[in-house]
């Protein structure tokens, strides 16, 4: 900005400076002119510096900013913020004082304001957060797999002794005419595809309801030191074995296996995630190291919490194909095929899929 320019800008304001109604010398509004300019002059580095950082935080987030603009971001918003409250009380030209006012709202919403808007965060969420949140917890999903596995065991060596615990384990609704001393052509039956595709969505939207419910429990049973989390899978799993048995009893358990990997892989490894979540939590305030127990338990909360929003879209995934693919999809081999692709794209995006930008996290 020239001195004239200042000058010109000045002259519309300069009564504040000398009072009102005073008509002002040459020589005044030169001197407001000399004195706006040397204000300028001497902070506009730090000025363009700050505007620099900030234009390219709006671009593209703290990824564009080296470590030395990143640790000279509060100062300068600091040294900006300032110069306008020293440019509003000297009455300094109107162009710079709206330039300062645009630059320090600008900073503001970079230093203190939301990092990120729900569709940029969901973004990050999806390419690494969710990911990396699930890694983080590698020992915690490694010990409810086991605890998964156990239980379906432990439900198929029950009902092998005793009939009587199949009904135990099995609930009537989920049973129908899947139940013991059933033909194997009853229990073929029930394997079957649907005519047609009409009320699937309705049904689609229950099994969602169902099997998200069993997730967010089996998550926030985790505070009671993830006991009750590995009880709870323990029990899914044990019927799931008692239902083995029965299909198996009939030389039907490869078929019964592709009807269950249809949604099972998705479901299944949803519900371990669930219950791995509940259980980072519970074995963060059981042991705590250094950390006090709610300093843990926090800490533990917002990791899981991130999984547990990645597990709800996985029950959604696994609704759908639950209500479509399974109940229309006939044949063992598309039924496998589609179980199959499902389990390799999640065992791959968890595990395979680490962006370069992810900070990668360790317990």
């Amino acid at each position: 900005m020239k001195a004239a320019e200042v000058t010109s800008a000045v002259s519309g304001r300069i009564g504040s400076f000398f009072g009102r109604g005073t008509v002002a010398a040459p020589a005044d509004i030169e001197s407001a002119a000399l004195r706006s300019d040397k204000f300028r002059l001497e902070r506009e580095a730090d000025w363009r510096r700050l505007e620099d950082i900030v234009a390219k935080m709006e671009r593209g987030g703290l990824r564009r900013i080296d470590d030395a603009d990143l640790l000279a971001l509060p100062a300068l918003y600091r040294t900006a913020a300032s110069s306008l409250s020293v440019a509003r009380e000297t009455s300094l030209d109107s162009a710079t004082l709206t330039y300062l006012e645009s630059l320090v709202q600008r900073a503001w919403f970079q230093v203190y304001g939301p990092r990120k808007g729900f569709f940029g965060w969901f973004r990050e969420f999806l390419l690494g957060g969710w990911s990396r949140a699930v890694r983080e917890i590698w020992l915690d999903v490694c010990i409810a797999l086991f605890v998964m596995v156990t239980g379906a065991i432990v439900g198929w060596v029950l009902v092998s002794q005793n009939t009587d615990w199949y009904y135990r384990l099995v609930s009537t609704s989920m049973a129908d005419n899947r139940v013991p001393g059933a033909s194997r052509e009853t229990l073929m039956q029930t394997l079957q595809v649907e005519d047609s595709a009409g009320g699937l969505s309705g049904f689609a939207a229950f099994l969602f309801s169902n099997n998200a419910g069993v997730c967010i429990l089996a998550f926030a049973l985790g505070f009671a030191f993830g006991i009750p989390s590995l009880m709870l899978l323990i029990h899914n799993m044990a019927m799931l074995g008692a239902m083995v048995w029965l299909f198996a009893g009939q030389d039907l358990g490869w078929e019964f296996g592709a009807w269950l990997s249809v949604h099972g892989t998705t479901e299944l490894f949803g519900i371990l995630l669930a219950g791995a979540a509940g259980l980072h939590i519970g074995r963060s305030m059981a042991f705590p190291g250094t950390r006090s127990i709610l300093e843990a338990a926090s800490e533990a909360g917002r990791r899981s919490a991130v999984v547990m929003v990645g597990v709800v879209l996985m029950m959604v995934v696994a609704a759908l194909l639950e209500a479509f693919p399974r109940q229309l999809v006939a044949g063992t081999d598309s039924r496998y095929l589609i179980g199959g692709v499902f389990l390799t794209f999640w065992l791959a995006y968890f595990y395979l899929y680490r962006p370069d930008h992810a900070d990668e996290d360790t317990l």
